[in-house]
């Protein structure tokens, strides 16, 4: 039987799977719809496509270095139960190591990790672990120097935040010192020319308004927002936030008095920036008992 775009169409939309898993099911089966859903079934690739709706928030970050480059990889899932469990751990590590050689997160789902893809991997463990899982995000550092930091690793090289930080001189411990700072300040960018201009101009304008409520011309307002600027761009950038390890230099001046020059850093966060659904259980149970 010929196997057609619409029939692959319908059971993706049935199952959630894969369009080339899709396509094989339906191939298996000759084209019955009912067959190749459990063909999906006992290949866990249903299963693992029935979850792709949950909110996967939770996870891990690993990092790992080799030579003069570091890779920071975000792995979600559904609960912080998971990112305890060692095969989950195996799994992320795995991706990690893979992800040296890749550029961005798109390269990485698509890499080889003991053949199979990435991606394959994640969709296997999603079956085998039972919760949705996802690789989130990607970066990559280059330099002289290349220090990784986890803050409270649940094991070696992997937390709930990851930090690498690349250097021109300096040492090790200069590094960690600093990744820990940036893993407990969180700067919005390395100096101020690497700002997001949206993000200093929205800022002012938010200034702006702050300093008219005051009721000040509009001259005084001018020289009252170049300080308050300045004051935001020194909190927001690395270089010029004090330094947690010594609050009396800048990060910049403390990796400066130890030959050291900081060209760029990565910060991930696991569930950064994802809405987590907020569930009432109350109304969760009310529902159920209506039927």
């Amino acid at each position: 039987m010929a196997i057609t775009a619409a029939m692959v169409k319908e059971l993706r939309d049935t199952t959630g799977a894969g369009m080339m898993d899709a396509k094989k099911a339906l191939t298996e089966t000759a084209g019955n719809m009912e067959e190749a859903v459990d063909w999906l079934r006992t290949k866990g690739l249903a299963k693992a496509a029935k979850k792709s709706g949950r909110t996967a928030a939770e996870g891990l970050v690993a990092v790992h270095v080799e030579g003069g480059r570091g890779v920071a990889v975000e792995v979600n899932s559904e609960t912080d139960f998971v990112g305890k469990n060692a095969e989950f751990q195996e799994m992320v590590g795995t991706i990690a190591t893979v992800a040296l050689g890749v550029n961005d997160v798109d390269a990485l789902k698509a890499a080889d990790a003991g053949g199979k893809s990435v991606e394959a991997l994640v969709t296997a463990k999603i079956a085998t672990i039972g919760e949705n899982m996802s690789v989130r995000r990607m970066d990559a550092l280059e330099g002289d120097v290349v220090v990784s930091y986890v803050h409270n690793a649940v094991v070696s090289g992997m937390g709930k935040i990851g930090v690498l930080v690349a250097m021109q001189g300096g040492d090790e411990a200069l590094g960690k010192q600093i990744a820990m700072h940036i893993a407990a300040v969180n700067p919005a960018a390395l100096s101020e020319a690497d700002m997001d201009a949206s993000l200093v101009e929205k800022e002012k304008q938010v200034q702006m308004d702050i300093a008219r409520e005051s009721g000040k011309p509009e001259a005084v307002i001018e020289k009252m927002i170049v300080g308050r600027m300045k004051k935001f761009v020194a909190e927001s950038t690395l270089l010029n936030q004090q330094f947690v390890v010594n609050p009396d230099l800048t990060v910049g001046a403390a990796a400066s008095e130890a030959g050291a020059t900081i060209t760029g850093f990565v910060r991930l966060e696991v569930g950064e920036g994802i809405e987590k659904k907020e569930e009432d259980f109350a109304a969760e149970v009310a529902k159920v008992a209506q039927g």
